[in-house]
């Protein structure tokens, strides 16, 4: 399997990019294909005798995608970038998927035009993973279309469901409509009729209703479907808390000696605690209803975020979940 690496997205490119995608090489079995400025990616390479023919994998692109640029111009103006000729080489068959940790914006209008959607799917969707009590849920849209009509919200449903079911295991997963309340009626009118629509999909879909914010993390559903808009909130508020939390309990068990003993008698649990918010672990998010797999790797991902990413990417392939799509796309037009 051959994942093309854009090595020079992120703010720790190309260094920490190279040494996760060497990691993923070794563990998964596949074959990076390094796409950027070509001698800065084998000066990284360098240090690791074992890849001494990396070079025969190496895509040279001389320009770089940054987080100042217009996504909407970004193709036009830098049409040798290593995001832009990475996802061109993905349109034309020479890799099996993509990872990259540059501009979000620039990722999804780029894959949107050069990758193209799968045939009938309106949206694609940017569907992170949330840690929960029980495991985690993926979150779909997080921020990719601002605005929605239930159609997308119909489709974002089935992708995730999909996701979920094909790369995680999570049989019939659950899914909920994120909301104001938990009842029919709740909502506004695109909530009120995304409802409509995901309730009469019988058993295609397992729509358990209407979630609110406040049971995510509890494992309400194992996919939340909302807007980009809504669901940015929530997942921006989520990662806030989590940092709000750690750093005060970090406080409080640094306030005395008898507090830093006990620090260590549940320096277990901390750990786990602060590896379920910890996106690493994870790696990225992919982007769902890209007629390629495509995952966007955290922005500041260290070489073993961008090594899970490329494990998701990995998984993506393997499981066939876009052919399944397209398999079902007419129940995802319909209702």
């Amino acid at each position: 399997m051959r994942i093309l690496i854009d090595a020079m997205g992120g703010d720790n490119a190309p260094r920490e990019i190279v040494h996760g995608a060497l990691m993923a090489a070794r563990e998964y079995k596949i074959e990076p294909v390094l796409v950027g400025r070509k001698e800065e990616i084998l000066s990284v390479s360098e240090s690791h005798p074992e890849y001494a023919d990396i070079e025969s994998t190496v895509i040279d692109a001389r320009e770089v995608v940054t987080m100042d640029d217009n996504p909407a111009s970004v193709m036009q103006e830098k049409k040798d970038a290593s995001m832009t000729v990475a996802l061109r080489a993905l349109a034309n068959g020479e890799g099996d998927a993509l990872v990259s940790a540059g501009s979000t914006g620039a990722l999804l209008i780029q894959s949107t035009l050069i990758a193209k959607r799968i045939k009938g799917i309106r949206r694609a969707a940017l569907s992170p993973l949330l840690p929960t009590e029980n495991g985690k849920a993926l979150l779909i849209d997080c921020g990719a279309n601002a605005e929605c009509t239930p159609e997308y919200l119909l489709q974002f449903a089935y992708m995730g469901a999909y996701y979920m079911e094909n790369v995680f295991n999570v049989k019939n997963p659950r899914v909920g409509l994120l909301n104001i309340g938990t009842e029919p009626h709740k909502g506004d009118k695109l909530r009120q009729a995304a409802f409509e629509l995901l309730s009469g999909t019988g058993e295609r879909i397992n729509f358990i209703g209407n979630i609110e914010s406040r049971d995510v993390l509890y494992g309400a559903a194992d996919v939340i479907v909302t807007d980009g808009f809504t669901g940015n909130i929530l997942l921006k508020a989520i990662e806030g808390a989590g940092l709000y939390f750690a750093r005060e309990l970090k406080g409080i068990f640094m306030k005395s000696v008898l507090t830093k003993l006990s620090a260590l008698m549940v320096s277990g649990g901390i750990r786990g605690f602060k590896r379920k918010f910890d996106y690493n672990e994870t790696g990225g998010a992919p982007l769902l209803g890209i007629s390629k797999p495509v995952i966007k790797a955290h922005g500041s991902a260290n070489a073993v975020a961008f090594k899970n990413a490329i494990g998701q990417a990995y998984e993506f392939v393997n499981t066939g979940i876009i052919g399944k799509i397209e398999k079902d796309i007419g129940f995802m037009t319909e209702g």
